[in-house]
Protein backbone atom coordinates (compact mmCIF):
# COMPACT_ATOMS: atom_id res chain seq x y z
CA UNK A 1 0.00 0.00 0.00
CA UNK A 2 1.27 3.46 -0.88
CA UNK A 3 1.80 5.72 2.09
CA UNK A 4 0.74 9.24 1.04
CA UNK A 5 1.54 11.98 3.54
CA UNK A 6 -1.19 14.37 4.64
CA UNK A 7 0.37 17.08 2.50
CA UNK A 8 0.27 15.69 -0.99
CA UNK A 9 3.75 15.55 -2.43
CA UNK A 10 3.27 15.59 -6.22
CA UNK A 11 6.79 14.32 -6.88
CA UNK A 12 6.17 11.26 -4.69
CA UNK A 13 2.79 10.68 -6.26
CA UNK A 14 4.23 10.84 -9.77
CA UNK A 15 7.08 8.52 -8.74
CA UNK A 16 4.60 5.95 -7.40
CA UNK A 17 2.44 6.26 -10.51
CA UNK A 18 5.52 5.67 -12.67
CA UNK A 19 6.44 2.66 -10.53
CA UNK A 20 2.91 1.27 -10.97
CA UNK A 21 3.14 1.78 -14.75
CA UNK A 22 6.44 -0.12 -14.82
CA UNK A 23 4.91 -2.99 -12.84
CA UNK A 24 1.96 -3.15 -15.24
CA UNK A 25 4.27 -3.08 -18.28
CA UNK A 26 6.25 -5.97 -16.79
CA UNK A 27 3.11 -8.03 -16.10
CA UNK A 28 2.25 -11.31 -17.75
CA UNK A 29 -0.90 -9.72 -19.17
CA UNK A 30 1.08 -7.08 -21.09
CA UNK A 31 3.59 -9.69 -22.23
CA UNK A 32 0.81 -11.97 -23.52
CA UNK A 33 -0.92 -9.03 -25.20
CA UNK A 34 2.24 -7.92 -27.03
CA UNK A 35 3.15 -11.45 -28.11
CA UNK A 36 -0.32 -12.27 -29.43
CA UNK A 37 -0.55 -8.88 -31.15
CA UNK A 38 2.73 -9.51 -32.95
CA UNK A 39 1.65 -13.05 -33.90
CA UNK A 40 -1.62 -11.71 -35.27
CA UNK A 41 0.12 -8.95 -37.24
CA UNK A 42 2.46 -11.53 -38.80
CA UNK A 43 -0.27 -14.04 -39.66
CA UNK A 44 -0.78 -14.26 -43.43
CA UNK A 45 -4.44 -15.25 -43.02
CA UNK A 46 -5.07 -12.18 -40.87
CA UNK A 47 -3.41 -9.97 -43.47
CA UNK A 48 -5.63 -11.46 -46.18
CA UNK A 49 -8.74 -10.71 -44.12
CA UNK A 50 -7.58 -7.15 -43.58
CA UNK A 51 -7.24 -6.76 -47.36
CA UNK A 52 -10.74 -8.19 -47.81
CA UNK A 53 -12.08 -5.72 -45.24
CA UNK A 54 -10.43 -2.85 -47.10
CA UNK A 55 -12.14 -3.90 -50.34
CA UNK A 56 -15.52 -4.33 -48.59
CA UNK A 57 -15.12 -0.93 -46.94
CA UNK A 58 -15.90 0.77 -50.26
CA UNK A 59 -19.10 -1.26 -50.67
CA UNK A 60 -20.05 -0.49 -47.06
CA UNK A 61 -19.53 3.26 -47.50
CA UNK A 62 -21.64 3.24 -50.67
CA UNK A 63 -24.46 1.35 -48.97
CA UNK A 64 -24.33 3.62 -45.90
CA UNK A 65 -25.05 6.65 -48.05
CA UNK A 66 -28.61 5.38 -48.57
CA UNK A 67 -28.94 3.08 -45.57
CA UNK A 68 -31.43 0.24 -45.66
CA UNK A 69 -32.98 1.67 -48.85
CA UNK A 70 -29.89 0.83 -50.91
CA UNK A 71 -30.64 -2.23 -53.09
CA UNK A 72 -27.52 -4.08 -51.86
CA UNK A 73 -27.79 -3.05 -48.20
CA UNK A 74 -28.69 -6.46 -46.77
CA UNK A 75 -26.28 -8.31 -49.04
CA UNK A 76 -23.30 -6.09 -48.14
CA UNK A 77 -24.12 -6.11 -44.43
CA UNK A 78 -24.40 -9.93 -44.45
CA UNK A 79 -21.08 -10.25 -46.29
CA UNK A 80 -19.36 -7.98 -43.77
CA UNK A 81 -20.84 -9.90 -40.81
CA UNK A 82 -19.69 -13.19 -42.33
CA UNK A 83 -16.24 -11.78 -43.02
CA UNK A 84 -15.97 -10.48 -39.45
CA UNK A 85 -17.06 -13.83 -37.96
CA UNK A 86 -14.53 -15.72 -40.09
CA UNK A 87 -11.81 -13.24 -39.12
CA UNK A 88 -12.59 -13.54 -35.41
CA UNK A 89 -12.51 -17.35 -35.68
CA UNK A 90 -8.84 -17.32 -36.72
CA UNK A 91 -6.68 -18.79 -33.91
CA UNK A 92 -4.27 -15.84 -33.71
CA UNK A 93 -7.17 -13.37 -33.57
CA UNK A 94 -8.92 -15.41 -30.84
CA UNK A 95 -5.70 -15.52 -28.79
CA UNK A 96 -5.19 -11.80 -29.25
CA UNK A 97 -8.76 -11.02 -28.17
CA UNK A 98 -8.30 -13.23 -25.10
CA UNK A 99 -5.03 -11.49 -24.16
CA UNK A 100 -6.61 -8.09 -24.80
CA UNK A 101 -9.53 -8.90 -22.49
CA UNK A 102 -7.14 -10.10 -19.79
CA UNK A 103 -5.10 -6.89 -20.00
CA UNK A 104 -8.28 -4.82 -19.99
CA UNK A 105 -9.39 -6.64 -16.82
CA UNK A 106 -6.05 -5.91 -15.14
CA UNK A 107 -6.23 -2.22 -16.03
CA UNK A 108 -9.83 -2.03 -14.87
CA UNK A 109 -8.94 -3.65 -11.53
CA UNK A 110 -6.03 -1.26 -10.97
CA UNK A 111 -8.25 1.69 -11.84
CA UNK A 112 -10.98 0.36 -9.55
CA UNK A 113 -8.56 0.08 -6.59
CA UNK A 114 -7.32 3.63 -7.17
CA UNK A 115 -10.84 5.01 -7.61
CA UNK A 116 -12.18 3.17 -4.54
CA UNK A 117 -9.36 4.58 -2.43
CA UNK A 118 -10.81 8.01 -3.20
CA UNK A 119 -14.52 7.15 -3.14
CA UNK A 120 -16.67 4.19 -4.14
CA UNK A 121 -18.74 6.50 -6.34
CA UNK A 122 -15.81 7.37 -8.64
CA UNK A 123 -16.42 5.88 -12.07
CA UNK A 124 -13.79 3.73 -13.77
CA UNK A 125 -14.09 3.23 -17.52
CA UNK A 126 -14.18 -0.31 -18.84
CA UNK A 127 -14.60 -1.99 -22.19
CA UNK A 128 -17.01 -4.37 -20.48
CA UNK A 129 -20.42 -2.71 -19.97
CA UNK A 130 -21.47 -5.43 -17.51
CA UNK A 131 -18.52 -4.66 -15.21
CA UNK A 132 -19.27 -0.95 -15.41
CA UNK A 133 -22.94 -1.48 -14.59
CA UNK A 134 -22.10 -3.73 -11.65
CA UNK A 135 -19.52 -1.27 -10.30
CA UNK A 136 -21.95 1.65 -10.55
CA UNK A 137 -24.86 -0.29 -9.11
CA UNK A 138 -26.86 -0.07 -12.35
CA UNK A 139 -28.84 -3.15 -13.15
CA UNK A 140 -28.70 -4.32 -9.55
CA UNK A 141 -31.17 -1.87 -8.09
CA UNK A 142 -28.29 0.13 -6.67
CA UNK A 143 -27.46 3.78 -6.59
CA UNK A 144 -28.62 4.56 -10.13
CA UNK A 145 -32.17 3.64 -9.19
CA UNK A 146 -32.63 1.35 -12.18
CA UNK A 147 -34.12 -1.39 -10.06
CA UNK A 148 -36.24 0.90 -7.90
CA UNK A 149 -39.89 0.28 -8.77
CA UNK A 150 -41.31 2.37 -5.95
CA UNK A 151 -42.74 5.69 -6.96
CA UNK A 152 -41.79 8.71 -4.93
CA UNK A 153 -44.68 10.77 -3.71
CA UNK A 154 -44.35 14.52 -3.41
Amino acid sequence: MIDIPSELDMASLLYEADHLAIMINESQEVNDYLQTKQAMENDEKVLLYIQRFERKKLDYEEVQRFGKYHPDFHKVMAEIRELKQSYEALPTVREFKKAEASLDQLLYQVGRVIADSVSESVKVPSNNPIMEAMASGCGTGGSCGCGNKEKKHA
